[in-house]
């Protein structure tokens, strides 16, 4: 049985960045994927947005860990030539009853230190977005997109030189004991002084499976449409409407992508399944009805479904906010959790490694 200091379980954006940050420690560290590549889920099933941190609790971990990560994801994408763009981002107004929710949400950004943002008139969303429709909008210009795809390929590159990566490997039990927790998996059995709890969807099962506390991950399915390309000329940013108040998103909005495209999206629909992406999706009338609010001037004949993704929520759907999970577990001290990372996951991650780094030097001094 193979023994090493730590075993991150799940090899998205945020377990990459976990065990590439641990390993730069000095730590023997090893990354457990169950699929042939990392990645193939959530990390890159989004918008590609680099959040602001506008919309969270102040002093959360989101908000914290948003606006940290923000800039270091921004300096990876420019030292890595991961293809980015800070284009900014525009949060509109469609009526004037709508204008003191710019102005909450812009204290609230301020609150939590996104301190560029301001709120805009109409000639001003006119210049930036022609064919927006809207009375006012916050411009965020720290907003920004990224190639999730790249990002991921690029950290899995730099992974390889210090993690040893495990992919098509699975956990199917483990026992916690005085030496850290021996993990089982399809392949083989580890023997880990400290385990990182990145598995997303299946944190929760990855925590029971090892012995570790019992909470819940709620899928929550996102669906996108696309613009054809001959629509493409309407957006030439993120642009959003203000936030859904049930909390579960932050609105169906539209996105640039850096290869062009513009996606639309997306929705939040709770749901039992953690790998069902395409059962009754939603009919595309449902997207532009959606979409017309931001640009009237769009036909439904200029849209296509696009694709989906599930978010691994830590809440069921009564409750408006549910923050990251990040923290040692409280049965099994060995066990660090880097759970619950729905949105601004991506944008957070750099800075979410860097939180994981001390949680398991505590366990393995």
């Amino acid at each position: 049985m193979e023994r090493i200091d730590v075993a991150v379980i799940g090899g998205g954006v945020i377990g990459l960045a976990s065990a590439r940050a641990v390993a730069a420690r000095g730590h023997t560290t090893c990354l457990i994927e169950r699929w042939p590549r990392p990645g193939q889920e959530a990390s890159t099933h989004n918008s590609g947005v680099i959040h602001a941190g506008i919309y969270y609790p102040t002093d959360s971990l989101k908000a914290r860990l948003c606006v940290d990560g923000r800039e270091r994801l921004y300096r990876f994408c420019r030292d890595h030539s991961v293809p980015h763009d800070r284009c900014g981002k525009l949060i509109v107004a469609a009526t004037t009853e709508e204008v003191t929710g710019l102005e909450a949400l812009t204290a609230q950004g301020h609150d939590n230190g996104v301190d560029d943002l301001e709120i805009v008139n109409r000639p001003f969303l006119r210049r930036l977005e022609p064919h927006v429709a809207g009375v006012a909008a916050i411009w965020s210009p720290s907003t920004g997109i990224v190639q999730a795809e790249t990002l991921v390929r690029k950290l899995t590159r730099l992974a390889q030189g210090s993690v040893h990566l495990l992919p098509g490997t699975w956990v199917t039990g483990g026992t916690p004991n005085s030496s850290g927790i021996e993990i089982h998996t399809n392949r083989e059995r580890l023997l880990a002084r400290a385990v990182v709890n990145a598995a997303g969807l299946y944190a929760d099962d990855v925590s029971t499976m090892l012995g570790g506390e019992t909470f819940t991950i709620y899928p929550v399915r996102g669906e996108y449409a696309e613009l054809l390309p001959r629509a493409c000329h309407l957006v030439k940013r993120p642009v959003y409407p203000l936030p859904d108040k049930s909390g579960h998103s932050l609105g169906v909005h539209l996105t640039r992508t850096t290869w062009g495209s513009v996606m639309l999206g997306p929705t939040a629909r709770y749901q039992t399944a953690k790998d069902d992406y395409e059962g009754e999706r939603l009919p595309i009338e449902c997207f532009h009805e959606s979409a017309t609010r931001l640009l009237p001037q769009l036909d439904l004949a200029d849209l296509r479904h696009g694709g989906t993704g599930i978010r691994a929520r830590p809440a069921p759907a009564t409750q408006t906010f549910a923050d990251f999970i990040i923290r040692a577990d409280t049965q099994v001290p060995t066990l660090i959790h880097a759970a619950g990372i729905d949105s601004p996951g991506l944008t957070a991650c750099l800075s979410i490694a860097e939180a994981i780094v001390p949680l398991v030097e505590d366990v393995i001094a």
